[in-house]
């Protein structure tokens, strides 16, 4: 099935990701394909949060770590920073990065790439759903630029059940 993605100005089609055991050798996790977490799970956790933390990549190469408000839209975890921010200047050198709802109970990782959108039409259903959930809108999107990052990967657990919950994800169709 395909679906226009007008956010992103593509077409593509929409599919869940593989899931599998993550590589995690001497922690006793299980083989078998028994307790794997599905998808929508993750998207579950990706919508509710209240604070995401990202992680982008300075120019030296180093982590750079820092909280957002964020919404699950159109398959991708969207949020707003100011255009001179540290983790805009990362992304805008290196889109790539990983976003986590910080719960380590239930833990999520999703690694990706971010987005800049510009989409005056996307921008304003995006506006919509954000004001939902925080209250309030994006600040002005000419000046704090909205990212949206799409999953290509990910990673999740769930504490109590550590050894026959991990699971990781992969879109084969977003490498």
């Amino acid at each position: 099935m395909e679906r226009s993605d007008e956010g992103y100005g593509m077409t593509m089609a929409k599919r869940e990701p593989v899931a599998e055991r993550p590589t995690m050798p001497g922690y006793g996790i299980d083989a078998g394909p028994n307790g794997l977490l599905p998808w929508p799970w993750a998207t579950q956790r990706l919508r509710e949060s209240h604070g995401y933390w990202i992680a982008t990549t300075n120019a030296d190469g180093t982590p750079h770590l820092a909280v957002v408000w964020a919404v699950w839209f159109e398959d991708a975890v969207c949020f707003s920073t100011g255009g001179s921010s540290r983790k805009a200047r990362n992304l805008a050198r290196d889109p790539r990065c990983s976003v986590t709802p910080g719960d380590v109970t239930e833990a999520l990782v999703v690694h990706g790439t971010a987005r800049r959108l510009t989409d005056a039409a996307t921008l304003t259903r995006l506006g919509k759903v954000y004001r939902a959930k925080y209250g309030e809108g994006f600040p002005d999107p000419a000046q704090n630029p909205v990212f949206a990052v799409t999953p290509t990967s990910g990673f999740g657990l769930v504490e109590a059940e550590f050894t026959t919950s991990a699971t990781r994800w992969t879109f084969t169709d977003r490498r």
